[in-house]
């Protein structure tokens, strides 16, 4: 199928590699269908697009490679709802802001999506360990980027 985007232009992707949240992403609950882009092949930093509208894409990483000790406690409601016996089957990643000259990400709203059937979800963490602004890496104007910590 072919996806439009705004920063790619028209990418095709196959359809089973379509992401489905039933209930949408926090403030945009009535899109529901998204894609991974990948921009280069050894990229940190992924473009989850939706399927639905070319103007609503997010930066999202695996938090784990920011923050080593990053955990997300899934609630019994939240795996049935994924159908997720545990989240080894799932993927998490987080979605991603560049504040000033920092890119910060979203800790507290992590994406969890079934490996196997794409189901996803956003799950609220109300734990104040985790901010939904969590500073990870801090851009430099030349150079390489400078990463901020591995743990929360």
């Amino acid at each position: 199928m072919i996806v439009q985007t705004s920063r790619f232009g028209a990418v095709e992707v196959d359809e089973n590699r379509i992401i489905n949240f039933p209930r949408g992403i926090l403030g945009f609950p009535q899109f529901h269908n998204f894609v991974l882009i990948q921009p280069e092949a050894d990229s940190t930093f992924f473009w989850l697009q939706s399927a639905e509208t070319a103007d609503l894409a997010f930066v999202v990483t695996d938090p784990l490679l920011f923050i080593t000790d990053y955990q997300v406690p899934l609630r019994e409601e939240s795996r049935v709802e994924l159908g997720l016996k545990d989240l080894s089957e799932a993927s998490v990643l987080v979605i991603v802001n560049k504040v000033g000259e920092t890119l910060t990400a979203n800790l507290q709203g992590p994406l969890v999506i079934h490996g196997t059937t794409r189901v996803a979800a956003q799950i609220v963490i109300s734990e104040k360990k985790y901010l939904t602004r969590q500073p990870i890496m801090q851009l430099q104007r030349a150079g390489k980027p400078q990463y901020v910590s591995k743990s929360a």
